[in-house]
């Protein structure tokens, strides 16, 4: 049984608690305890709080060592409601909320805190002004009956759990860090780029960029690509920019040094000895994560740069004495997803079987060429429709048709400015321009089963919504959406079912990045964490998608090096 109680903090450090029955609404009085951790702690029986903000009340609870089996939490709904409704980028704070909920000038969301690196925590940075336990409820109340008015109403409350979990997997993490070696870094970063010259670049830099001056005969900074296109084009050679795939097709000795250098900056600069001394303390690496940090819900960092560790500098995550470091990787993601999304049956099976997906799509359109087939899949998704793309995509279509429909819907949808949603409902935001004035049938038959129950039209995810003009490369983005939206829902569900299989355990969730998780647990627990992954991402796969065929299976690696797992 689910017993849900409402929490407000209060200025002298307590907070406003009240119970809440099956219908949402206050089921006693409220009370008022001087401590909130205490009246957290103190009543264990609750699965469910209620609160504005995640990170207004977890830190301090984690701090003392209280664990939060589930939570509500009303900004993170309000963003999703927000963009359910075609309103993405009103404010989405709960003062917010109820402004608008009484009809108050909305005041704006205040601006994103810049990560402090070597910060403790955000237990003692400024806070938005605390929202009463009245208004929270009146939020509350008020999200519960625009859940109740979508198109499929358990689909969205269940995203907004998954989102409200992520919150809760994002504040753990941030609290306990990726194991990570300093010393290990540093001698990476010497084998790498040399020593240190102080106000100067680390020695193998300052010969690479000795070795580009030579070769085009005169003082060149190969860290200002200005300075390099110039240079070539001094030498009779055009280039429109310094990508590493454009320098490739140059015939000139300053290539090979050139791509050298840029390679070796990018890690002074990302993952150098400034950012060691910043990111890096007590033996963890400590970034900031966001959950739904982007439009399709993928987690961001703010700052650190967490999400981007080349492998070279992986070799410094490493973990504890006796434990392991169980690296899972899920494979081939976003075609498993748009078989799940499109109720393709061909697609449905091939992504069920427990064999390589790709071989076995080649093998029944690309007469068992494989990388054909891959080309084929990722073409479709990420909308490669023109030259040898436009070919695959017509094969593609011959053998699974639904899916490729489903992709090429909602490009039309995107490029016609409509609403483009998510399996769960997460929302493309309308195309800059839309107003209220838009909005208009989009002429798209809509779902005829029930809100509880799965689409199986594959009209779901395309629904009435902003018409505007708008260009291919919206649609493009829209094709895209729907599938690593949709894989971005189910693996906040995998965290949620992870973190609870983790909970009686020693281990501890330390990374994650769209299709990888990272588990740091003693060596003797490696097999049940192992499982544990195993087991979420078929849990996470029915709760997103419903009964279907598709297999979601990881990769994993129990390795003391991250860069030992790949």
């Amino acid at each position: 049984m689910i017993e849900r109680w409402a929490l407000a903090p209060t200025e002298d450090g307590g907070a406003e608690l009240v119970p809440l029955g099956d219908d949402g609404l206050p089921a006693a009085e409220p009370v008022h305890e001087s401590d909130m951790v205490t009246a957290v702690r103190s009543r264990p029986s609750v699965t469910r709080w209620i609160w504005r903000s995640t990170t207004e009340v977890h830190p301090r609870l984690l701090a003392a060592g209280v664990h939060v089996p589930r939570c509500y939490d009303v900004e993170a709904a309000e963003a999703l409601l927000l963009g359910h409704e075609g309103r993405l980028g009103e404010p989405r704070s709960a003062a917010a909320a109820w402004a608008r909920l009484h009809g108050h000038p909305v005041p704006p969301d205040p601006p994103q805190r810049s990560a402090e690196p070597g910060a403790q925590s955000s237990l003692f940075e400024p806070r938005p002004a605390l929202l009463p336990l009245t208004a929270l409820l009146e939020v509350y109340a008020e999200q519960q009956r625009r859940h109740a008015a979508t198109a499929h109403p358990d689909r969205m409350r269940l995203l907004t759990a998954a989102e409200s979990a992520g919150t809760l997997v994002a504040s753990e993490m941030n609290a306990t860090g990726l194991p990570w070696r300093a010393d290990v870094h540093r001698e990476v970063l010497h084998e790498l780029l040399g020593e240190r010259y102080a106000g100067g670049e680390p020695r193998r830099l300052a010969e690479l960029a000795d070795e580009v001056s030579a070769a085009f005969g005169h003082r060149v900074r190969p860290d200002l690509p200005a300075d390099v296109v110039k240079a070539f084009a001094r030498a009779g050679t055009k280039v429109r920019s310094t990508r590493r795939w454009e320098l490739e097709e140059v015939d000139h000795p300053a290539v090979r040094p050139l791509i050298e250098y840029k390679k070796l900056y990018r890690i002074h600069v990302a993952h150098g000895w400034s950012w060691l001394a910043d990111w890096v303390r007590d033996g963890r690496f400590r970034p900031e994560y966001l959950p739904g940090g982007t439009v399709t819900g993928r987690w961001v960092t703010n700052g650190g740069g967490a999400l981007q560790i080349p492998k070279v500098i992986r070799r410094a995550a490493v973990a504890d004495p006796g434990w392991r470091l169980v690296v899972a990787d899920a494979d081939q993601m976003e075609p498993r997803v748009l078989a799940a999304i499109s109720r393709d049956p061909g697609l449905m099976e091939v992504a069920g079987r427990p064999t390589d997906l790709y071989q076995e799509v080649s093998e029944r359109a690309f007469a068992g060429d494989r990388e054909q087939a891959k080309l084929a899949v990722l073409g479709a998704i990420y909308g490669q429709t023109s030259g040898d793309g436009l070919k695959n995509l017509a094969a593609l279509r011959r053998r699974f048709p639904k899916a490729v429909e489903y992709v090429d819907r909602a490009a039309r949808a995107g490029e016609e400015g409509r609403l483009v949603r998510t399996w769960l409902g997460r929302t493309c935001p309308p195309a800059a321009g839309s107003g209220d004035a838009d909005l208009e049938e989009a002429g798209l038959p809509q779902p005829a089963n029930k809100p509880d129950e799965p689409d199986t039209t594959g009209d779901g995810g395309f629904t009435p919504g902003y018409a505007s003009t708008n260009t291919r490369a919206r649609g493009r983005f829209t094709r895209n959406f729907v599938v690593q939206g949709s894989a971005a829902d189910w693996t906040l569900l995998l965290l949620a079912a992870l973190r609870a299989a983790c909970a009686d355990l020693r281990a501890e969730l330390v990374f994650f990045q769209h299709d990888e998780v990272i588990v740091h647990c003693p060596a003797e627990e490696v097999p049940r964490v192992t499982a544990a992954i195993r087991d979420a991402a078929a849990t996470a796969a029915h709760l997103t998608f419903g009964p279907t065929p598709v297999r979601f299976p990881f990769t994993t690696a129990a390795v003391e090096c991250y860069a030992d797992a790949k």
